[in-house]
C-alpha cells in the first residue's frame, strides 16, 4: 500500500466499520516501521482492499482487513491473508492474531478457512454496536 492509496482506503473503511479509523491513523499505520500494509489493487490503481498487520519480537496482529462491498466474494480476501501470511512467515513471526465480531459470520469462517481458530473473547470489545469479539489465533511456526 501507498501513501497514494490511502483516499481509497480511507473510503473503504467508511462502508465497512461502524467506527472507522480516521485518515491520520490509516497515515500512521501506513509508516509505522513495525506495520505491513498490503493493498490489493486493479491495473489502473483502484484499491478493491487491504489489509495491515503490526508485530512486535514475533507476535502479529492483523490491524484490519476490508474488501470494497462490492467486490467481496472473488477470493481478495483471501489473497491478502495468504500474503500476509507469506510475510509474517519471512519475518519469522510465531502466529498472527486478530478480533473479530461474532456477528460477521463470513470474515468468522473466512478466518477459519485460513487456519485461524478461536482462543478468547474479549467482552464488549467494540462499541457501534456494543458486541463482544472473538480473539483468533493463526500458529506460523512448524
Amino acid at each position: 500500500m501507498l501513501r497514494a492509496h490511502l483516499e481509497q482506503v480511507e473510503a473503504i473503511e467508511r462502508a465497512c466499520f461502524t467506527d472507522p479509523w480516521s485518515g491520520n491513523l490509516l497515515r500512521e499505520m501506513l509508516e509505522a516501521e513495525n506495520t505491513v500494509s498490503l493493498a490489493a489493487l486493479t491495473p489502473d490503481g483502484t484499491v478493491l482492499g487491504y489489509l495491515s498487520f503490526s508485530f512486535v519480537l514475533d507476535e502479529g496482529g492483523i490491524n484490519n482487513l476490508a474488501v470494497r462491498p462490492d467486490c467481496r466474494r472473488h477470493g481478495i480476501a483471501s489473497a491478502l491473508l495468504r500474503q500476509a501470511e507469506q510475510l509474517a512467515r519471512e519475518k519469522g513471526l510465531a502466529f498472527l492474531i486478530l478480533e473479530v465480531r461474532p456477528s460477521n459470520l463470513e470474515a468468522v469462517t473466512l478466518y477459519g478457512k485460513h487456519g485461524y481458530a478461536e482462543a478468547g473473547r474479549r467482552k464488549n470489545y467494540y462499541l457501534h454496536p456494543r458486541e463482544d469479539a472473538i480473539y483468533m489465533k493463526l500458529e506460523l511456526l512448524p
